[in-house]
């Protein structure tokens, strides 16, 4: 790549949490390119500025990345980074994630007032959490708890988590954010896959540029990790293949073993009343691969009745 493609203008939300993402990026970014001069520039989202609404009313799909990408279609950016799971799985033709680097921990932790973990919780207990899919699989455990919505960056939620007059009892955050914030000590419990199944992407990373920038393609292909983004690949076209979006009861989790990516897929009914779960393994060797396996994933859970389930009121 010549000198003068080594400056890049990175489009970022101004949470402390997207600010650590997007350095972690230009990070990788130069020890591709040490000649890298990137500048952020900060965009403030629908989802940054209604803080106090639940998500699926402010509409689900997009909240966090709707500014970012018309700031990329306006060439004001080269390139956004967002967490993964936050971006839509219907793209813009003119918009695609050009790298998906290498994936944190997908696991799900709980912060208790009291420190108990969730099976030690009273009947009734207030639990924090704006995620349907959080929602549907906590109350899937233990059907006695009571969910409220909570909004806001990692730091505000764990002190409303802790506040001794606050009405939460615990809140559900992903283990990734606090990690990545140095906060791993707020945590009550890591909740087990059997019980919290993750988000599709959660824990991982996308840069998203414009699909018709070859250099900035070319910039990004090096922090590329080729099992996250075939892992994550299959997970989102299993969402995308029932039809969700943030606001729908749907978990997912991808990983290799071998040559063979494996995902487990688990459509929740938001009461918890009912789940549909289901799982396959295949060779995979590149990103068609992946989002076949995910597509045949979200076929099989539609005949074993997921629709009604995606589809139902939350």
């Amino acid at each position: 790549m010549s000198k003068e493609c080594m400056r890049a203008k990175i489009g970022a939300r101004g949470s402390q949490l997207s600010l650590w993402q997007t350095n972690h990026v230009i990070d990788l970014l130069k020890t591709a390119w040490p000649e890298l001069l990137a500048e952020i520039e900060v965009i403030s989202t629908t989802g940054d500025r209604h803080l106090d609404t639940p998500l699926p009313l402010l509409g689900g799909k997009g909240v966090f990345t709707e500014e970012l990408d018309r700031a990329l279609l306006d060439r004001t950016i080269d390139f956004a980074v967002h967490s993964l799971k936050d971006l839509p799985v219907d793209f813009q033709s003119e918009l695609t994630i050009g790298a998906i680097p290498a994936r944190a921990s997908v696991a799900d932790v709980m912060i208790s007032r009291s420190g108990k973990h969730l099976r030690e919780l009273p009947s009734g207990a207030l639990i924090g959490t704006s995620s349907p899919r959080r929602s549907a699989q906590l109350l899937l455990e233990r059907p006695d708890l009571t969910m409220i919505s909570i909004r806001g960056n990692i730091d505000t939620r764990i002190r409303k988590a802790l506040d001794p007059d606050g009405p939460y009892d615990a809140i559900v955050l992903a283990r990734a954010g606090l990690e990545r914030l140095g906060q791993l000590d707020a945590i009550t419990e890591e909740l087990r896959l059997e019980v919290m199944l993750p988000a599709p992407g959660q824990g991982a990373l996308a840069v998203e540029c414009r699909s018709n920038d070859r250099q900035i393609s070319r910039l990004l292909d090096p922090i590329n990790h080729a099992q996250t983004l075939f892992a994550t690949t299959a997970e989102r076209a299993f969402l995308k293949g029932l039809g969700g979006g943030c606001s729908s009861p749907v978990a997912a989790y991808g990983w290799f073993e071998a040559d063979e990516l494996h995902m487990q897929g688990r459509v929740i009914a938001p009461d918890g009343s009912a789940k549909v779960e289901v799982h396959v393994g295949a060779l995979c060797a590149s990103a068609a691969d992946a989002r076949q396996l995910g597509q045949t994933l979200a076929e099989e859970a539609l005949s074993r009745g997921a629709g009604k389930l995606v589809g139902a009121p939350a």
